[in-house]
């Protein structure tokens, strides 16, 4: 007959709490001087020495839900291999769930002796399992974002796609090379002609046409050189994440279409390499967009916006009510927030209150920032219809927000974000490398307005 293993406790403390503990572990924690920090975990040990219980710090009051909750993620590094339960108490079930799923996150692709750890599983009780959706999601981002340039350019961003509408569900179209120039794609042609892969605008769409219709664009610049104006090459070492934006887009899209959204959804990605070559687009050229308007090209480093003005230009063509675009687009927005505090940028208020209350409550942060109308002048040019940076660099992100608006007329809502994709600091929930921002709050959002099938 099998021996039963015993599940063992994990309690989560506030360090004001330690005398609340369970005797045991009260003891323990009084005799090591455990102070309950943020992310700190003691491990308990029985009469024999062999860990029986495991106690999860949380910090202080001020360090309190939801974002708490996340700290589980701690464990998975601490916990001996087993089942282990989560003692109730007053984290969010759902996210110290997530939490744990997202601290065990690894992405060992290149590593030739990688081998699967014996890892702990731990039992949330009143988690609803919507958790494993969400980390499916945050996965593929991550995944995408850390994968090297030379096995993610554009082709690659492509079957990415075409895998998760095979195994999701979905049609997938895509408009490649020169054809991009015979169906009126003029800028994302322009930007990635110069690259080893064809530029190609990736197209993919879900569930029924008559649904409420919600589109999603993704920046897809597989590496980002700066073009002729080239970045210095401690500005390259981070670029293979300049796909960043496509990457969340992406693993929205996945949670979405998994849980069967009552939506018509429809993905955008632009996927480029800006390179440099004899036929890469300059600086003073004069582009024309597939809204018609030209565009005059003060730094090929601003190319982002370029090939994203084309693809929310056909997004907006079709009225949705909904239209989301994502994009790692100026370090200005890094600047005035950081790396973990995404800008928002939407001219819709009852939008952006829904967002940011579903991020305070899922621990994913973002803030909204102004569309400030009187910047727009600094984006004019004296021989096209508009330049592609401002003179000055002055309000880089707000800039580019706004160079973004004007292809967005028709849309009910439109929301962008300049998000970083990438996590610069290893914490309980994640290590450094390629990290899921925002995709939560407006996964929340999306659902609450518009339901799902389950």
């Amino acid at each position: 007959m099998s021996e039963v293993k015993a599940v063992r406790r994990v309690y989560a403390i506030h360090s004001d709490e330690v005398a609340n503990l369970p005797e045991q572990a009260r003891r323990w924690a009084q005799a090591t001087g455990f102070k309950a920090a943020s992310g700190s975990v003691l491990l308990v040990p029985d009469a024999s020495g062999k860990v029986s219980e495991a106690v999860l710090g949380l910090g202080g009051r001020a360090d309190s839900a939801p974002a708490s909750s996340l700290q589980t993620g701690a464990l998975v590094e601490h916990l001996p291999a087993g089942q282990w339960q989560l003692a109730p108490g007053a984290l969010d079930a759902d996210l110290a769930e997530l939490g744990f799923l997202m601290g065990g996150y690894r992405f060992d692709r290149y590593r030739s002796k990688a081998k699967p750890a014996e890892r702990p599983v731990l039992e949330v009780e009143g988690a609803s399992g919507q958790a494993k959706l969400l980390f499916g999601g945050i996965s593929l981002t991550r995944d995408l974002i850390n994968t090297p340039a030379n096995d993610m350019g554009p082709e690659a961003i492509e079957q990415a796609v075409r895998n998760m509408a095979a195994t999701s569900g979905g049609t997938v179209s895509v408009i490649a090379g020169d054809a991009l120039l015979e169906q009126n794609f003029p800028m994302i042609h322009a930007v990635g002609r110069a690259g080893p892969q064809a530029p190609r605008l990736i197209d993919l769409t879900f569930g029924p046409e008559d649904a409420p219709r919600v589109t999603l664009v993704g920046k897809g610049v597989a590496f980002d050189t700066g073009g002729l104006d080239i970045k210095p090459a401690s500005g390259m070492l981070l670029m293979k994440k300049d796909m960043g934006g496509a990457a969340n887009v992406l693993g929205l899209a996945k949670i979405l279409m998994e849980q069967n959204s009552a939506i018509r959804l429809r993905v955008l990605v632009p996927a480029v390499e800006n390179s440099i070559a004899s036929n890469a687009f300059r600086p003073g050229d004069v582009l024309t967009s597939r809204a018609g308007k030209t565009v005059e090209i003060g730094n090929t480093d601003a190319e982002g916006r370029l090939i994203l003005a084309d693809a929310l230009a056909v997004a907006d063509e079709e009225s949705p009510e909904l239209l989301v675009d994502m994009a790692t687009l100026t370090g200005a927005a890094r600047v005035a927030l950081g790396p973990d505090l995404p800008p928002m940028y939407t001219s819709d208020d009852q939008l952006a209150g829904e967002l940011a209350a579903a991020a305070h409550d899922l621990a994913d942060p973002l803030w909204r920032m102004p569309l400030w109308k009187p910047y727009a002048a600094n984006l004019s040019s004296r021989i096209a219809d508009m330049n592609n940076v401002t003179p000055d660099g002055f309000a880089g992100s707000i800039t580019a927000a706004l160079f973004l608006e004007s292809f967005v007329e028709r849309a009910k809502s439109w929301v962008h974000f300049d998000v970083f994709g990438w996590r610069a600091k290893t914490v309980p929930y994640g290590g450094i490398g390629g990290e899921a921002q925002c995709i939560r709050a407006l996964h929340a959002v999306i659902t609450r307005r518009y339901g799902h099938a389950g």
